[in-house]
């Protein structure tokens, strides 16, 4: 189903933007324009350039892939595990020892602040994971000392050692059985580090540097940040994979989406991120430009502060997640390009379950169970609305507006509550919110990269459970699922935990959305990743 065309105000506008961007009246921007290689219309500014500090598609888009590679890779179109800097690995009859054949003659980035004297090997493997796992590590506390990924699906006390067999083996020893640990080793967030770049930032006292001008082995080398304004690469020319990588890469830093349409349309970025929905069929009439979609590993959901009176309440949480209309919010926000989710995982997952429990749209239920709760006519909550756009949640603030209508039906009152990005993530990892309308993309295809990050009680100190939830009960599901290796077997824990949440109500699945990228013609090579983070590695430019 194709979106809603685009109103008259929507193209006055469009046409405005685009007569400001021929005229180059947008500051910090028009260099870009005669720049040679790829330009890309980012959303938003970088927290670092180390995607294991942070969870934000933001950081990993920056970061993730131009900069990095992993252990492990999955294949965008297949979706299978396969090899990258380990060419192959070995997985002990306990399934508690993995043992890591490693790639020889990698090069790391040769940069202004740093020139290599090797090439990769198992150091930094080891420095790149116990920096994260092992609260001894001397860059474990560097830039804060927090790896929320890792902590939210319980890596850290998953891994128990690793260990050094020779400069290109590595063995990495489990404490119990982990079926999903493969695909975490693939994730945006599992990248490796330079030991030998470290260890001369600690000589210089300069530790914090490592996140911030970064030096690692993929296909883009780190040259410049102005916040704000741009991020610029250059090819890594020795890169182990491919020569394929543009010379130039430029990530322009443009936060409103039509202004980031704007730029495509005049030929100042070749790629955008996160067309709004209502700009969709604009950009299908343009013979210049190409728009691909396809359906999203992610979910967009509401979310009850539930360490919060009276959230902390299901019944509660039941009646107001019964007071809103999902189907009408869909068509609002989404215009067609997503579909209600009944639970967590979208249909496309091996354990997507059809038959899940879930709430209706019910006003005078909702009003009754309120009412039985102790909640008076006129109580007022907040909803936190995202500033920024997600394919998960185009438009958050819209949405809040909508929700803030049907609340008032019931007697609640609503104020909706938005920062800048940066600063709204900080205050809802402090569970200052009652409400929160945010969702996740999926780092993998295992059905845990949802569950576990999403709802867990480690993930409450890692800041992805915006819930604050708890229960022994759901982790202890989750965490006995990953002790089987059978499809079959897992699936029915997860039936399980669907019911809980069912049951409980931490937070409101609202939509999976369709994930589209729309980029200029002669651009060849991008594609959607549906495991994460955007690649310019293997792009061309005609």
């Amino acid at each position: 189903m194709h979106p809603k065309t685009p109103n008259r105000l929507f193209r006055f506008t469009l046409a405005v933007l685009l007569a400001l961007s021929v005229s180059g009246c947008f500051d910090g921007t028009t260099a870009t324009s005669s720049v040679t290689g790829v330009i890309y219309c980012s959303e938003g500014n970088p927290t670092s350039f180390n995607p294991q500090l942070d969870t934000s598609g933001t950081t990993s888009d920056a970061s993730s892939h131009q900069i990095y590679d992993r252990l492990l890779n999955f294949d965008p179109q297949s979706g299978k595990i396969v090899p990258a800097l380990a060419s192959s690995w070995l997985i002990s009859q306990d399934g508690l020892t993995y043992t890591f054949q490693l790639r020889r003659g990698v090069k790391f980035h040769n940069t202004d602040y740093f020139t290599p004297t090797r090439t990769f090997n198992a150091d930094d493997v080891i420095f790149s994971i116990d920096r994260w796992r092992l609260d001894s590590h001397p860059y474990h506390y560097v830039s804060g000392g927090n790896y929320p990924y890792f902590t939210s699906i319980g890596l850290i006390d998953l891994i128990s050692n690793v260990k050094r067999i020779n400069g290109y083996r590595v063995e990495i020893t489990l404490a119990r059985p982990d079926s999903s640990f493969l695909a975490n080793l693939a994730t945006d967030f599992a990248v490796i580090l330079s030991a030998e770049y470290a260890q001369k930032l600690i000589l210089s006292n300069q530790q914090e540097r490592i996140d911030n001008y970064p030096i690692g082995t993929g296909p883009f080398r780190f040259k410049e940040y102005k916040k704000d304004h741009y991020i610029r690469y250059s090819k890594h020319q020795d890169y182990w994979q491919h020569k394929n990588a543009p010379n130039k890469l430029i990530f322009d830093i443009t936060t409103t989406s039509s202004l980031r349409l704007a730029k495509l349309m005049t030929g100042e970025c070749d790629a955008i991120a996160f067309p709004a929905h209502s700009e969709l069929d604009t950009i299908r009439e343009r013979p210049d430009l190409t728009l691909d979609g396809r359906p999203g590993l992610n979910v967009g959901f509401w979310a009850f502060n539930t360490s919060k009176y009276p959230f902390d309440n299901p019944k509660v949480r039941r009646a107001l997640a019964m007071a809103i209309d999902k189907n009408t919010l869909l068509e609002a926000v989404y215009y067609g390009s997503a579909v209600s989710a009944k639970s967590l995982l979208p249909e496309s997952s091996w354990a997507y379950q059809s038959d899940v429990s879930e709430t209706n749209y019910n006003p005078v239920m909702a009003r009754k169970l309120l009412r039985e709760s102790g909640i008076d006519e006129g109580f007022t909550m907040n909803i936190w609305a995202m500033p920024v756009e997600r394919a998960y949640n185009p438009n958050a603030r819209k949405m809040a507006e909508l929700m803030q209508n049907y609340l008032n039906q019931v007697g609640i009152q609503v104020n909706i509550v938005s920062y800048e990005w940066t600063t709204f993530r900080e205050k809802l990892k402090e569970g200052q919110h009652d409400s929160v309308l945010i969702g996740w993309s999926a780092d993998n295809g295992d059905p845990d990269n949802f569950y576990r990050p999403l709802l867990t009680c480690s993930a409450i100190e890692s800041g992805t459970n915006r819930a604050m939830w708890c229960s022994e009960e759901y982790d202890s599901l989750i965490n006995q699922a990953l002790r089987y290796s059978e499809i079959a077997q897992r699936i029915e824990y997860y039936k399980l935990a669907n019911k809980l949440i069912a049951e409980q109500l931490p937070l409101v699945p609202l939509a999976h959305a369709y994930r589209y990228r729309a980029h200029r013609r002669e651009l060849n090579g991008l594609v959607i990743n549906p495991f994460g983070a955007i690649r310019f590695g293997d792009v061309e430019k005609q």
